[in-house]
């Protein structure tokens, strides 16, 4: 059975950051390099003696950044596996300690021989660890915050999803051919339950992309029942992305918006293009559907869009791009996020 991963991996208030996102590596970098700034400016007599101070002790302070980034990189995975709190105090030891080696093999580079070393050993040590427990509590802060945006969001996506007009609609469609096709009528209605039971639920794990692909051919059959066809599909999906995994209900809301606000007001209908597929360590997803030339993210609609938008940017932060397209006869929305390979159980 496949190992699930949970949807909230960065932004739970009782987990570390994932040393391996990039938003949370370049915060890190700024965050550092900022204090640094602010203690030579506060420690110089001019602002001139400030940024020489700055660049003096960046000497050491990049080399001591760098490899504490690059060994948390290394290792993210059994830090995160850690209870909260032996994983904090792990990284403070472990930023502590290269600290240390790194002013114990490099010390003659950074200035003249000192008296008392034993407390310039320990005030290395410290004030590194100080400084890594401060950006510790810094990303415990930020999951707090972000994690009642997230729950905001998914109440937004569960309104978004119940939307009484498609339940009408494939109502009245399922009863036009519940005498004329009943078998086609009772897997209509097996769609229909799958359909709402996946927007109830209350998820908060990553779930099998080959999921939502066929959440999503369910969701298009069902419109076809209304549209027949005026409605027709263009799948290219990629081998590789069968082993990914995506938050819940990232692609049907977009074929919703196609079939809504693309096919459905065109007289003669339209195809709508789904393309899938892995580009090195990314995953790219994207509809494209013929529209007038005003189609938008307007009307009932919107609100499930923008939370697709909300949802990328507090799981993935920027490594996720969410892009929109559109011409006289075409609109196009692609998704590009990290791709997270599902996991067998040991």
């Amino acid at each position: 059975m496949p190992k699930v991963q949970s949807i909230n991996q960065n932004l739970l208030p009782d987990a570390l950051p994932n040393f391996r996102n990039l938003g949370a590596t370049l915060r890190i970098v700024l965050l550092v390099n900022g204090i640094a700034m602010l203690a030579a400016l506060l420690q110089a007599n001019s602002f001139q003696d400030g940024i020489q101070r700055f660049v003096d002790g960046s000497a050491f302070l990049q080399p001591v950044l760098l490899s504490n980034l690059l060994l948390l990189y290394i290792l993210n995975d059994l830090l995160l596996r850690l209870p909260y709190w032996h994983g904090f105090a792990a990284v403070l030891f472990i930023v502590g300690l290269v600290s240390l080696a790194i002013y114990q093999l490099m010390g003659d580079l950074y200035g003249p021989a000192m008296a008392n070393v034993s407390f310039h050993v320990w005030r290395t040590f410290i004030l590194s660890s100080s400084l890594a427990a401060l950006l510790l509590v810094y990303f415990k802060l930020r999951a707090m915050s972000l994690s009642t945006a997230l729950h905001d969001a998914r109440l937004q996506a569960l309104q978004a999803r119940i939307r009484p007009h498609f339940l009408f609609n494939s109502i009245n469609a399922v009863l036009s051919i519940v005498r004329a096709d009943p078998k086609r009528a009772e897997s209509a209605l097996e769609d229909m339950a799958d359909l709402f039971r996946m927007a109830m639920a209350d998820s908060h794990e990553l779930v099998p992309l080959r999921r939502e692909i066929e959440l999503s051919r369910q969701y298009l059959s069902l419109e076809k029942l209304r549209l027949g066809e005026r409605l027709r599909e263009n799948w290219q999906i990629d081998e590789a992305v069968n082993e990914a995994l995506v938050p819940p209900l990232m692609l049907q809301p977009l074929l919703e918006n196609a079939v809504y606000h693309g096919i459905e007001p065109l007289a003669e209908g339209g195809k709508i293009d789904v393309t899938l597929l892995r580009t090195g360590n990314e995953l790219h997803m994207e509809v494209r559907n013929p529209c007038h030339s005003q189609q938008g993210e307007h009307n009932g609609n919107k609100m499930a869009l923008e939370n697709i938008r909300e949802r990328l940017a507090l799981q993935f932060d920027v490594e996720a791009k969410y892009t929109v397209e559109s011409g006289n006869d075409f609109y196009r929305v692609h998704i590009q996020l990290p791709f997270i390979k599902e996991e067998a159980n040991e």
